[in-house]
């Protein structure tokens, strides 16, 4: 009898409050779903980067899961002021270990809203170079002609001297020949086979131009080029140049070489 009478007093007492944080916890995690899917929506009609988007429906479905679980301890009887000093203490303790990466992410998210540059576009800063391949919340990536990765954290990039070289970049070639040599069946000869590489973009033209004039007459030529194609433009345009003055009786003084 005493059992039955203890059962009761507790169902009593203890019954509608676990009903109650139920109820609680089905309605949070409800609207927790149809809030994140809500910005989710808005957020998709907006011209933000995929990283930014995601925070940010992580950060609503967050905070609202936060609160809900609150107000399940709270209709629970748990004493809250306790706990959420104790969590103020802890997330103090963590944002003085996470510092560094909490900077990261502020800066990533400068990074991906601003657009200071993107993806598959060519960089130099920080004494590195290549080509950006991924912007991530805590770091960006290049990858430099030799196909390497550079793993850049994203606060060292805020606030520094960046050249953006875009998605094409100008290559610098040098051809020496004799002051005695027909300069004008040079330079014609020299842009033909500039003009006819597949990889040299039609905009904007190349630059072709005399830098000195000695015993020897340097031609500098200043093609542009994708990203893609700047290296094994090289190897294409050195003896492609090479030929094409053998072949017009024109002697380089040395092969082309970049300047």
């Amino acid at each position: 009898m005493q059992s039955t009478e203890l059962a009761a007093k507790f169902a009593i007492d203890y019954g509608f409050k676990l009903l109650g944080a139920a109820a609680i916890a089905i309605v949070g995690l409800i609207a927790m779903r149809w809030a994140g899917a809500f910005v989710a929506r808005w957020l998709d009609r907006r011209t933000l980067d995929p990283p930014v988007r995601h925070l940010v429906v992580g950060t609503v479905r967050g905070a609202i899961f936060t609160l809900t679980l609150i107000a399940v301890l709270d209709k629970l009887g748990v004493q809250i002021a306790p706990l959420v000093a104790g969590l103020g203490v802890v997330g103090l303790g963590l944002g003085f270990a996470l510092q560094g990466i909490l900077g990261d992410l502020i800066a990533g998210l400068y990074i991906t809203a601003m657009k200071p540059f993107q993806v598959g576009e060519y960089l130099e800063l920080l004494g590195v170079q290549g080509e950006v391949t991924d912007i991530g919340l805590l770091s960006t990536t290049l990858v430099p002609p030799d196909a390497s990765q550079i793993v850049i954290p994203n606060k060292k990039i805020i606030g520094e001297i960046l050249h953006r070289f875009g998605h094409a970049r100008q290559l610098a070639l040098k051809v020496i020949i004799a002051s005695t040599t027909d300069l004008e069946r040079t330079l014609t000869a020299v842009r033909e086979v500039v003009t006819a590489s597949p990889r040299v973009l039609k905009s904007p033209a190349p630059v072709m131009a005399v830098e000195t004039v000695a015993d020897t007459i340097t031609i500098v030529v200043k093609p542009w080029l994708a990203i893609s194609d700047w290296e094994p433009a090289q190897a294409e345009l050195y003896p492609a140049i090479v030929e094409r003055l053998r072949r017009e009786k024109i002697a380089p003084f040395g092969a082309p070489r970049a300047a």
